[in-house]
């Protein structure tokens, strides 16, 4: 029987081959990839997987404390925490997920994708803000949906806190977020959701009040929650800041302005410091502090009383009889007039063919009859002044005006601080393109036709006046303060206008009748602690006849009373204005509450049965003034 064997049939030698060369091919394709992981793009993975282990976070440096002048805190912080959202996962930004998470955070997801939208050009690694001050329902989301939402994360921050909340806004200001152009810019070191002061002395001195805020690498697990610190760069805190504001006086001067529409401004003339300044109405900062309603945004700008302006340095109305001071003043320093001068007043005068009617014809009162400087002050004689602004002409007024601080900023360390208006020739040619007319003259030598001031100006203006020709520029912060603090403020060294000493001590005399003298217009001020004088002023905004036949309080005149004490050598000068006041009785007890609180406070005496308190329990129950006080201070 014939063995056979089976043939020994090999593969052909090229598949042998190609076979090799295959798997030689794969070994060094896992090389090369091998090599690529571990050494060509080590960096690359490497910080992927740190993206995945660990998160950048932001450590918010507190702003600095805002003080009064006895260090008592007007503006603080507190804890809050706010919603940051992480950009380094492309699909957290898909419109479906950023849409999902602005309802769960009820938030608008148009605005949250325009935040995205000012972020485009940021690093990656950097998150945005997306809520602040998150409710205990936000924080809870955010807990719960770890998984669902790990691009969110929740840090405590320190939101701020206006504790006197509508009391002093418009002084104190606000903050908000960083405008869009200013994290655009080249270098800028904003983020998007950064806040900034926007307002007041949170604006004016924003660099002084701003920390740096320092930042913190964070070790999270699989669930995003944090498990430990990496590098923690520890923030630094803002300046605090103290005001030469006095809360006390601030309380006074809230209290007595009640919840009319206008502003009271207090100063020391000696120094320029601002013991004092309210605005009516008002709004509150801590709606701001956070990100606010647009609905309440809308009611503050539509707000027909303009809430967002602080009246003391930015309301510019005529100012009324109180111009009459300048006049006076300026009538003496000319030699237009002698302390002796005498005019008739018989409630009606002619001037350039056409009659011109003394407050006291409005008022059904008699004329004032013969008057000179003394009792034209003291009793607010129109006649008397229309006479002495013909004499001089409007270059002579105009010139005084501005000497004497009007007309121009007074230079307060505060933003947005109007200029007012004294007109003159030049500057009627200028914008209305004529002549000046002789008549005109004669309705700004009582304070009205185009003269407009502001509440500082006025106080500036008294107070220099006052204290024989020394105007020291108003300001809220100590100046020394500044300079330790590396802020150079500008000069403050009083501004000098040599009065002659008869021109201030008739000037002086006339303002303190105002207030002590029978018939003084400004009889509501006085008080037996201290001799206080000043000056009443009521300005028309349209004439007798329009508003008399307007029906509602839109067109009522302006009330103003300027004051200072003691009557000598004045330690403070308070300026109150009241919009749609009427009269000027309802402004002269503003300034006189205001100037006895700081005499019962230097002196170490309490109001009796503590009296602001008692008031500011009843804040919005203050009435207008008196029908006494009317009788005493009404007209001008």
């Amino acid at each position: 029987m014939e063995v056979r064997f089976p043939s020994d049939e090999r593969p052909p030698a090229w598949k042998i081959a190609f076979l090799q060369y295959l798997i030689a091919a794969s070994f060094l394709g896992l090389l090369i990839g091998y090599w690529r992981l571990q050494i060509g793009q080590h960096a690359v993975y490497q910080d992927l997987a740190d993206k995945n282990r660990t998160r950048n976070l932001p450590v918010i440096a507190p702003r600095g404390k805002i003080l009064d002048r006895e260090g008592r805190v007007l503006v603080d912080n507190t804890p809050a925490f706010t919603v940051l959202l992480s950009r380094e996962t492309p699909a957290a930004l898909t419109p479906e997920h950023i849409a999902a998470i602005a309802r769960a955070m009820q938030l608008d997801p148009e605005e949250v994708k325009h935040t995205l939208q000012r972020a485009a050009n940021l690093p990656r690694f950097q998150p945005i803000l997306l809520k602040q001050a998150a409710t205990l329902e936000d924080i809870s989301f955010v807990e719960s949906h770890v998984l669902e939402y790990p691009e969110l994360e929740l840090i405590q921050t320190q939101q701020r806190l206006y504790s006197l909340h509508e009391m002093g806004a418009a002084l104190l200001g606000y903050v908000g977020e960083v405008p869009e152009d200013m994290i655009a810019k080249l270098g800028s070191s904003y983020r998007p959701g950064d806040v900034m002061g926007k307002f007041g002395v949170e604006g004016e001195y924003n660099q002084i009040l701003t920390g740096r805020d320092g930042s913190r690498r964070v070790v999270v697990n699989s669930r995003g929650q944090e498990v430990g610190d990496l590098d923690v760069v520890s923030p630094t805190n803002g300046n605090d800041l103290r005001l030469t504001i006095d809360l006390d006086l601030e309380k006074a001067a809230e209290t007595s302005m009640g919840e009319r529409p206008g502003a009271v401004v207090a100063l020391d003339p000696r120094s320029g410091e601002v013991l004092a300044m309210v605005s009516h109405p008002s709004f509150d900062p801590n709606d701001f502090a956070k990100r606010i309603d647009p609905k309440e945004w809308d009611a503050l700008m539509d707000d027909p009383m303009k809430p967002l302006m602080n009246k003391a340095i930015q309301a510019q109305l005529a100012p009324g009889s109180v111009f009459k001071i300048v006049m006076a003043t300026a009538a003496l320093e000319t030699k237009t007039i002698s302390p002796d001068f005498i005019v008739h007043c018989a409630g009606v005068a002619t001037f350039y063919g056409r009659p011109y009617h003394d407050w006291v014809v409005w008022q059904n009162k008699p004329s004032h009859g013969t008057v000179n400087v003394h009792s034209a002050i003291r009793e607010s004689c129109d006649i008397f002044f229309y006479t002495v602004g013909k004499m001089m002409g409007i270059d002579k007024i105009d010139y005084y005006a501005k000497a004497l601080g009007l007309g121009a900023k007074t230079g307060i360390d505060l933003p947005g601080e109007a200029p007012g208006l004294i007109p003159s020739p030049d500057w009627v040619e200028r914008v209305f393109k004529h002549k000046w007319y002789a008549g005109a003259t004669i309705s700004v030598a009582i304070g009205q036709g185009a003269v407009v001031v502001t509440p500082l100006q006025l106080a500036h203006t008294i107070g220099g006046i006052a204290t024989g020709g020394v105007f020291a520029r108003p300001h809220v912060a100590f100046q020394d303060q500044l300079r330790a603090l590396g802020d150079e403020p500008p000069e403050t060294a009083p501004q000098d206008v040599p009065l002659n000493e008869d021109t201030v001590s008739t000037v002086k005399s006339g303002m303190w009748a105002v207030v002590n003298e029978g018939g003084g217009t400004g009889a509501a001020a006085r008080c037996p602690e201290v001799q206080i004088s000043g000056k009443t002023g009521t300005a028309q905004v349209v004439s007798q006849e329009l508003q008399q036949s307007a029906k509602t309080g839109e067109y009522k005149n302006t009330a103003w009373f300027v004051g200072y004490a003691p009557a000598d050598k004045p330690e403070i000068v308070v300026a109150a204005l009241v919009q749609r006041g009427e009269h000027s009785a309802v402004a002269v007890p503003i300034v006189r509450d205001v100037i006895k609180a700081y005499f019962d406070k230097k002196l170490g005496n309490k109001p009796a049965g503590n009296q602001l308190e008692t008031q500011a329990k009843v804040l919005s129950q203050v009435q207008p003034a008196s029908a006494a006080e009317s009788h005493h201070s009404s007209g001008r």
